[in-house]
């Protein structure tokens, strides 16, 4: 049997059936927490920001346009659940006069190849977490998105409802700053700075 598209599952919960939701969640939850995780950089914060994405979701399923695609307004509502979430915390800390309490980059996508290679792995992988927590916001999401998410350039683009041309931008800027920062780790410098776009 067929499966059915995330659109037609929209149609479905918004008839009543119980069900299509949950499989909605079931089937973008582990990418969604990822995206998350990759802004807010604790898992706890990032469970949250993804039970909240889901609410939102259902709670404004008949504001869903059917001209987005259902992936892209689910990226779109994370995206904002993680902003404000940041936001706030930039608010408490500023408040209580602690350090900044940023996001951290914490998703671990490089694995060693082999225990030879593990110290170096973990370098590079601090050394990639580092650099990418220290882009500004705007720039982070379109590296998560794209680097990790491996979203489209117009996926991206209609998640953040922004022109393709701004997202490339943004990419082409995050990449070369995180090149200035990692050049001194030859492999991962090598690596971004042969994108091409």
């Amino acid at each position: 049997m067929e499966l059915a598209s995330d659109e037609q599952l929209v149609e479905r919960a918004l008839a009543g059936d119980a069900e299509a939701f949950g499989e909605i969640m079931r089937r973008w939850e582990r990418r969604i927490f990822l995206l998350a995780l990759g802004m807010l950089g604790s898992e706890d914060a990032a469970r949250d920001a993804t039970q909240e994405t889901f609410l939102s979701a259902f709670r404004n399923l008949h504001g869903f346009r059917r001209e987005a695609k259902v992936s892209s307004w689910l990226h779109r509502i994370a995206v904002n659940q993680c902003i404000t979430r940041m936001r706030r915390e930039r608010v408490r800390a500023e408040e209580s006069l602690d350090e900044p309490n940023g996001a951290h980059f914490a998703l671990d996508d490089y694995r060693a190849a082999s225990p030879a290679h593990e110290v170096e792995a973990r370098e590079r992988v601090e050394a990639v977490r580092r650099a990418v927590n220290a882009l500004p916001p705007e720039l982070r999401q379109v590296v998560i998105m794209k680097e990790f998410e491996e979203m489209t350039f117009q996926e991206i683009a209609e998640t953040l409802q922004l022109p393709v041309s701004t997202v490339k931008s943004r990419l082409y800027t995050a990449l070369k700053q995180l090149r200035m920062r990692l050049e001194r780790f030859n492999v991962v410098g090598e690596e971004y700075a042969s994108r091409r776009f």
